[in-house]
């Protein structure tokens, strides 16, 4: 199997990459990057591209499935517009490649609550994303909904405190559904799902990836 991902350089996509190099099931991985990586491996080829001109480089974006793991923050972005550019512009715009190149699998770590008429900005920005993906019509589009993700070495101290949160109600029984993720799982999940997708499209929502992925270490 050949992959594409983008967002391998963020928390949750390194996870995914090492899992992908890490199995012999992926004979390539093409990463689609904005710096070059520090990161080297016979399997892997980083392709350093602009993704305000993604269509460029649409030649390289070839395979079996694609992984869309990009993401900020809006603190980082500096406004709501430029993040819903990286969140949702960048990333469908990927999809939309990857459809035109005939990939049939397409996996998103999307995020609990997303919906696309949400009052919430970051919750329908996630929501409009989804149901853009799906209207492409892949054979498989598995959109991933965590809930709290437990990155190593956050700096975000807004998530370390929603983090704190979440604990301290599971410990008194409350939102077992919601609790902390580390993104290895999560990346452990969708890369088994990866291998033999279901057919349509699937919302993995964070009570499914809380089970399913503690048995994957």
């Amino acid at each position: 199997m050949k992959a594409v991902v983008i967002g391998a350089t963020g928390a949750t996509g390194k996870e995914v990459l090492e899992l992908l190099l890490a199995n012999e099931k992926f004979t390539e991985v093409v990463a689609l990057v904005r710096k070059p990586l520090t990161r080297a491996h016979e399997r892997l080829r980083a392709v350093v591209v602009d993704f305000d001109n993604l269509s460029r480089w649409s030649d390289v974006i070839q395979g079996d499935v694609v992984f869309s793991c990009l993401g900020t923050t809006l603190k980082d972005a500096g406004s709501e517009e430029a993040q819903f550019k990286v969140d949702h512009d960048y990333q469908y715009e990927f999809a939309k490649l990857a459809k035109k190149n005939g990939i049939p699998t397409f996996l998103l770590i999307s995020s609990s609550g997303a919906a696309p008429k949400s009052w919430i900005f970051y919750s329908r920005m996630k929501g409009q994303l989804e149901q853009n993906i799906e209207a492409l019509a892949f054979e498989s589009f598995l959109a991933f909904r965590p809930g709290a993700l437990v990155r190593p070495q956050s700096h975000r101290k807004g998530e370390k405190i929603g983090v704190s949160i979440i604990a301290f109600f599971n410990k008194i029984g409350l939102f077992r559904n919601m609790a902390p993720l580390p993104v290895r799982r999560l990346a452990a999940l969708m890369v088994r799902d990866s291998i033999s997708p279901p057919v349509g499209y699937t919302v993995v929502g964070s009570g499914r990836i809380l089970k399913e992925s503690k048995k994957l270490g």
